[in-house]
């Protein structure tokens, strides 16, 4: 039953996202040949599917989160708003190699591993991302270096 609920109550955000989606984004220009109306658009229809297809068919086992994982949800949380609130005056690389890396040792990595995978994510994700795909990533304090 708390999977319908859940589903349900998503599909109406869906639902809502689609209407902006549909409605309010409207670019003045094409860069690509998908546009960044494209995306949100996308998004909105494959996340009202996936409800659709949890109201229809919804899980048949019971969820039963321990207080370990119920607080590693609630830390990836803070750690997710902590990201979006650090990635403009930070910038790409630094605010991805503190949460990688934070989530990496949260997950089990020893702290060694960690740092590796968060400096490798943030420093070829910012490569990838404002080199390859050519994204306006902000460099934050290492727009020097740049």
């Amino acid at each position: 039953m708390a999977d319908r609920i859940f589903s349900g109550l998503l599909l109406l955000v869906s639902i809502g996202y689609g209407v902006m989606a549909f409605t309010v984004i409207k670019a003045p220009f094409q860069y690509d040949p998908l546009g960044p109306e494209s995306w949100p658009r996308i998004l909105s229809v494959v996340s009202a599917l996936c409800c659709l297809g949890l109201l229809a068919r919804p899980d048949t086992e019971r969820l039963d989160l321990t207080g370990k994982t119920s607080t590693r949800l609630v830390v990836l949380l803070v750690l997710l708003a902590a990201y979006a609130a650090l990635f403009e005056p930070l910038g790409f690389v630094i605010a991805t190699l503190l949460f990688c890396a934070v989530l990496a040792r949260i997950l089990g990595a020893t702290m060694g591993h960690a740092m590796i995978f968060g400096v490798a994510t943030g420093i070829l994700g910012f490569g990838v991302g404002a080199m390859i795909l050519e994204l306006n990533l902000p460099a934050g304090p290492l727009r020097a270096l740049m």
